[in-house]
């Protein structure tokens, strides 16, 4: 079996998952990153999208991040997530309902900071869709 390192993923309500991992695929600030055993030391921010996991060599875990912060050493791979949901979990009605509820938030914006932060819901809804549909 091919060295591994900790994957830690945490939400500001749990410790959603701890398990180890060969390798750890999370969607960078700047683009995806993978990180294995013996990675360089790495901050990211991370951008709406998918952290798959993977083990024996095939992916076995696929997490929906509405975005967050990633820390990388030789040993560990910690993902503090704004949100994190299970690929599997993503039903239509979340989708729905979370695109409404933005929409909602970029019309009634009245501030650029408001409307900036509108536009964030909407793109991270738009992820949410992709990732179900991935």
């Amino acid at each position: 079996m091919a060295d591994t390192l900790a994957f830690e993923l945490v939400t500001p309500t749990k410790l959603l998952v701890s398990e180890n991992a060969e390798m750890v695929t999370v969607p960078g600030g700047d683009g995806n990153f993978g990180a294995m055993a013996h990675h360089a030391p790495l901050l990211s921010t991370i951008r709406p999208g998918v952290i798959e996991v993977t083990v024996g060599g095939a992916i076995t875990r696929r997490l929906f991040v509405a975005g967050g912060f990633a820390e990388v050493t030789g040993e560990r791979v910690t993902v503090l997530a704004d949100e994190a949901i299970p690929v599997g979990d993503i039903t239509p009605e979340l989708i729905d309902s979370r695109r409404q509820a933005a929409s909602a938030a970029l019309v009634s914006a009245a501030t650029p900071t408001a409307k900036r932060t509108a536009e964030q819901r909407v793109a991270a809804v738009e992820a949410l869709a992709a990732a179900a549909h991935a």
